[in-house]
């Protein structure tokens, strides 16, 4: 006589309350090495889905799902538009694409980039705190400059958890640094213990923290609603666009933002003006040496006219003034201060590999 199995039990206000089935995780510089070795941790039958941003080079195949399928139980895959979430599963966001978290599935975006990103680690966990709340836990690791603080401070907003990793032995220690600084985040936590903290959150849940007080929809919450609390027109460009910036105060934190969305936190601007006027100060040079090598063409040709020798002279001094501006322009060039380990923009090439290669997902 077979026995009638009890019906399930619904989770009660309380436990639901302290469940949380969806992990985001995000990483730049030095992030290849830190996700091996936390997925290499997570057991085989970890019940949330685990979402991935690793920021990585536009152009190429990202190579990042086989290398984590490989490292640990769990499969791994490249994230699908509409693709439905699967616990014990990671997904990994491709290469020029926001993933967009919906509830129980996923959409894939072109919108406009964040900090210069594409995927972008602030639109995963932003969407994800949208779509999951209190159920979300966020995990920033290695990474340079503050990519990642702001969409951790929604996931907090909205009740999540926050985990970063200890700075100190982060390759690249910005973006953990930054997110323990300005977010109240929940652990700061050596590599080797995100895996299993991160197991028993899923598996017994925590009390869902205290908001952090605030409006919990700061600028571009949802990509397709860019506009925002744009507080002060501030007079800058955007560096993608040309468009103007407006600040936008989230708690302690800044961002910039165009009226098209790309987004930037101060330091990421300070560093894309820094390329750009480098790019500026090598087209102007460019520009003086191809004047100079003109300028004496034409005092040469002058010259082999006897009774032109005043144009001669003219163009020859003219010549002599754009290679003094040229050695101004080159000296001011090579003297610029180098840049820190915020200036590292793209984690390890291992990440990706030039398309039309075939292999690895997209």
């Amino acid at each position: 006589m077979a026995h009638a199995q009890p019906a399930p039990r619904r989770p009660s206000a309380a436990e639901a309350d302290r469940r949380h089935d969806l992990v985001v995780i995000g990483a730049s510089a030095g992030g290849v090495e830190a996700l091996l070795a936390l997925v290499r941790d997570l057991p085989g039958d970890f019940r949330a889905p685990v979402l991935v941003v690793l920021h990585v080079l536009s152009s190429g195949t990202s190579l990042l799902p086989q290398l984590l399928d490989r490292a640990g139980p769990l499969p791994a895959e490249a994230a699908t538009d509409g693709q439905e979430l699967a616990p014990g599963r990671i997904y990994v966001a491709p290469p020029d694409h926001h993933v967009v978290v919906q509830p129980g599935r996923l959409e894939l975006s072109r919108g406009p980039r964040e900090n210069g990103h594409r995927p972008a680690v602030d639109v995963l966990f932003r969407s994800a705190a949208w779509a999951y709340g209190s159920r979300v836990v966020g995990v920033i690791l290695s990474g340079a400059r503050d990519d990642g603080t702001s969409g951790l401070r929604h996931v907090k907003s909205l009740g999540g958890l926050a985990i970063v990793q200890d700075p100190q032995e982060a390759l690249y220690p910005g973006m953990p640094r930054s997110a323990a600084k300005s977010v109240a985040v929940d652990w700061i936590a050596p590599l080797k213990g995100i895996a299993p903290l991160l197991t028993r959150l899923v598996r017994e849940g925590h009390p869902a923290p205290a908001s952090m007080g605030g409006s919990a929809e700061p600028v571009a919450a949802r990509l397709d609603d860019p506009s925002g609390d744009g507080d002060d027109a501030t007079g800058l460009t955007c560096p993608d666009c040309g468009g103007a910036l407006w600040q936008v105060n989230e708690g302690s934190l800044v961002r910039l933002q165009c009226r098209v969305g790309h987004t930037f936190s101060p330091e990421t601007l300070l560093s894309s003006q820094a390329d750009s006027l480098e790019s500026a100060l090598w087209a102007a040079l460019r520009t003086l040496e191809e004047r100079a090598e003109l300028l004496a063409r034409m005092s040469a040709r002058a010259r082999q006219h006897r009774d032109d020798s005043s144009s001669a002279d003219r163009f020859q001094i003219q010549a002599r003034d754009a290679q003094a501006r040229v050695g101004l322009i080159r000296e001011a060039i090579m003297q610029a201060p180098e840049g820190d380990e915020a200036a590292v923009s793209e984690p390890e090439e291992v990440a990706t590999k030039p398309s039309g290669n075939g292999a690895g997902s997209t």
